[in-house]
């Protein structure tokens, strides 16, 4: 079993060396793989908002206006790219460091809950998951982008071998795949689409109530 503890405290040394390359780096990934997903996941948003791993904050021109913004990184150095970025855009956004695994917010305290590039990057996306769930109010909804592991088996074998080399640098897996995880921690799955030779996916996925 992952020691997430340890390994975040890992995570963080390697943010704090690898922050100030991640904008230029995650841009050719971006234009390769996303195309619109970023515009796509926070045009889900509404209400009170949280995102989970909210990195430099590349989300943040695309929230829509009158959505209250929090956002939690494990990376300080991430965090100071966010915020630089909330002022030129003149985006107000409340940001704070934390772990993903052990959320610092009450049961029940957000209407959306985002998650973009973030399960990949989490030491073990099973307790986050059941985090995200236990922060949202019953009929919120939770949002996912991500790239995973692909159906096709060419591209999987391809994808194993990267992570090797991916985990060393900056903890991405490539080969995750959060839906069935979502699924079996109480969520309603909306909307799916695997995108790319399934290499990317898009999820939304409601927590059952009013």
């Amino acid at each position: 079993m992952t020691d997430v503890t340890e390994e975040n405290r890992r995570l963080r040394d390697l943010w704090q060396e690898y922050a100030h390359r991640y904008d230029r780096d995650i841009g050719l990934l971006e234009r390769m793989l996303l195309d619109d997903g970023r515009s796509w996941a926070c045009a889900q948003a509404q209400g009170e908002v949280l995102e989970v791993a909210i990195g430099s904050g590349r989300n943040l021109e695309f929230y829509p206006e009158g959505v209250s913004l929090t956002g939690l990184d494990l990376s300080p150095p991430m965090l100071d790219l966010a915020r630089e970025r909330a002022d030129s855009l003149g985006r107000a956004v409340e940001l704070l460091e934390g772990e993903a695994h052990a959320l610092p917010f009450p049961d029940e305290a957000f209407d959306t809950v985002v998650c973009t590039l973030g399960l990949c990057s989490v030491p073990d996306e099973r307790p986050v998951i059941a985090e995200m769930y236990r922060v949202l109010r019953p009929g919120g909804r939770l949002v996912l982008l991500d790239h995973v592991g692909s159906h096709h088996r060419l591209i999987l074998l391809w994808q194993r071998m990267l992570e090797r080399n991916m985990l060393k640098q900056c903890g991405d897996y490539q080969t995750r795949r959060p839906l069935p995880l979502v699924e079996r921690a109480g969520f309603a799955i909306e909307y799916s689409k695997r995108l790319k030779l399934g290499v990317v996916e898009r999820v939304t996925a409601r927590k059952p109530g009013a």
